[in-house]
């Protein structure tokens, strides 16, 4: 029986609502039996915290995504603070810069990112991070605050095996989610085949970038076994051998069973 751990989807978004069950339940047919919910604004972080009191297998991560960060004001900041050490919640996130939408400008992003990565040390928890366009600010933004030691996780890698290499030089966790199926996403393949095993994750980002062969669809938080198995292909291992590794793995970043 496989164990596999998603560690970033979105079960508190309207597209789940009334759901959760059968979402859960497809999940554990298909081996993925813990889930964290990643809570990004203020309606989202709300739902994923009452899900966290409603189904053992589902943690939560809380925080102020970059495409929000005009809003990020005290009172947002004393919100997710008072979370913190809810003793669901496994991380601050997700966090980071996002210079396709460019919603604010890379400043205000890039300040509301440092706030952020100095919270998540302040309060002993790893950050997570959404990285969109903006892949080498985010590497020089995490690299001058600097990662504290419960780490931190680049959340659905889209990069090169020689950055993600650089990531985890400085304390990161390098998770993958359905792009690492796609046919044309060589280089996050290399990085997936390449990186050591202990220093990689498995994610849907549910529901978005559902992995081949559900590609096109509705992603599921289930639909993580695709991405094990298709690391399992390309590192030559059984999905018993990726599932347990990452599953291992989130349990230590997220600081679970310790």
């Amino acid at each position: 029986m496989l164990q596999i751990f998603d560690t970033h989807t979105h079960l508190n978004i309207d597209d789940f609502a009334g759901r959760e069950d059968e979402e859960l339940a497809l999940a554990k047919e298909l081996g993925v039996t813990c889930h964290n919910v990643v809570g990004f604004d203020q309606a989202t972080i709300k739902r994923a915290l009452e899900l966290t009191e409603q189904y053992p297998e589902i943690y939560a991560t809380i925080g102020w995504h970059p495409t929000e960060a005009g809003s990020y004001r005290q009172e947002v900041e004393d919100m997710i603070v008072s979370h913190l050490h809810d003793s669901k919640v496994v991380a601050l996130g997700e966090i980071g810069l996002d210079y396709h939408w460019m919603e604010d400008p890379k400043e205000v992003q890039i300040d509301v990112f440092k706030r952020q990565i100095q919270l998540s040390k302040d309060h002993d928890l790893p950050f997570v991070v959404h990285t969109r366009d903006a892949l080498e600010d985010t590497y020089e933004v995490i690299k001058e605050a600097g990662v504290g030691p419960r780490g931190g996780i680049m959340h659905s890698y889209s990069g090169s095996l020689e950055m993600a290499q650089k990531f985890v030089d400085l304390g990161m966790m390098i998770s993958f989610s359905g792009v690492v199926t796609f046919k044309k996403a060589l280089d996050v393949q290399e990085a997936a085949a390449a990186l050591p095993l202990d220093k990689i994750l498995v994610e849907t980002d549910a529901p978005y970038l559902a992995p081949v062969p559900k590609r096109g669809r509705e992603n599921r938080t289930g639909y993580t076994r695709y991405v094990v198995d298709k690391i399992a292909e390309l590192r030559s291992l059984t999905a018993e051998e990726v599932a347990d590794a990452t599953y291992q793995n989130a349990m230590k970043v997220f600081g679970l069973g310790d």
